[in-house]
């Protein structure tokens, strides 16, 4: 069940967009309709993330889906998006890919989380350990190895790098989980919070979502926000975020 709408709704909002337009192009954004195109061929890794217009939508959809031609991608409706948006999706053929709860959590009611014993959480400073931080998470988000060199080099060309912490959690020395906090509109971002599938269900997880959420209240950010996957929305239920909005996600045939 949804929470009542937060008064901070869009800076969550906003501070998810930050976050994925750091993956785009320059021209990411045209007047009402603001996307991200990475190039690489990968559906999360391009995407339409909001159409917020009073004028006709039918040529917005068109033109989104001729920017983000020649690569797999998304287009996301949520709250910030008109209401028409998904129907008018629908009619073009979209079909619906899935969903996201839009969470949120009052950082300073957050327990700290150590996590398993054995379990170190160091923050991500250098190329080698970037590379490193790429390798752990694309397992856990499908992405082809050939892909490796080039997210690393979008990943090391965001331009929001300064408002980035990146973690890393080692299990016994390994490398075994991700996560990263972004610090844009007032808010704590949570984000490429990952584990290996052979060290799940021991608490990594949560314990570096924690510990990106300490960064952020370290610099003085109140509210953490993320966007669940399904399995782990029930985690972040026992942490403390409440299910705010979601976004849906839809996938058009070429037109």
């Amino acid at each position: 069940m949804k929470a009542s709408a937060a008064p901070y709704l869009h800076p969550l909002l906003a501070n998810c967009r930050d976050y994925w337009l750091g993956w785009g192009a320059q021209d990411r954004q045209d007047d009402c309709l603001t996307y991200y195109r990475s190039g690489l061929p990968h559906p999360s890794l391009n995407g339409v993330l909001r159409l917020h217009s009073s004028t006709p939508i039918d040529p917005w959809i068109e033109h989104g889906a001729h920017v983000l031609a020649g690569v797999p991608w998304m287009w996301w409706v949520g709250p910030d998006s008109s209401t028409e948006v998904r129907n008018r999706l629908v009619d073009f053929g979209a079909t619906r890919a899935g969903s996201m709860p839009i969470m949120a959590v009052d950082t300073d009611r957050v327990p700290d989380i150590s996590g398993p014993p054995s379990l170190d959480i160091q923050t991500v400073d250098t190329m080698d350990s970037l590379t490193e931080w790429v390798r752990v998470y694309s397992s856990s988000f499908g992405f082809a190895s050939h892909l490796l060199d080039s997210i690393v080099q979008c990943e090391a060309a965001r331009p929001d790098t300064p408002d980035l912490v990146r973690f890393t959690g080692r299990f016994q020395g390994q490398p075994v989980g991700t996560a990263l906090m972004l610090d844009a509109h007032g808010v704590a971002g949570i984000y490429v919070v990952t584990t290996a599938e052979a060290h799940r269900h021991r608490g990594i997880g949560s314990a570096l979502t924690s510990a990106a959420l300490r960064a952020g209240r370290e610099r003085g950010l109140r509210t953490g926000t993320l966007q669940a996957s399904n399995q782990g929305a029930g985690v972040y239920r026992r942490m403390g975020f409440q299910m705010i909005d979601q976004y849906e996600l839809f996938q058009l045939p070429p037109l």
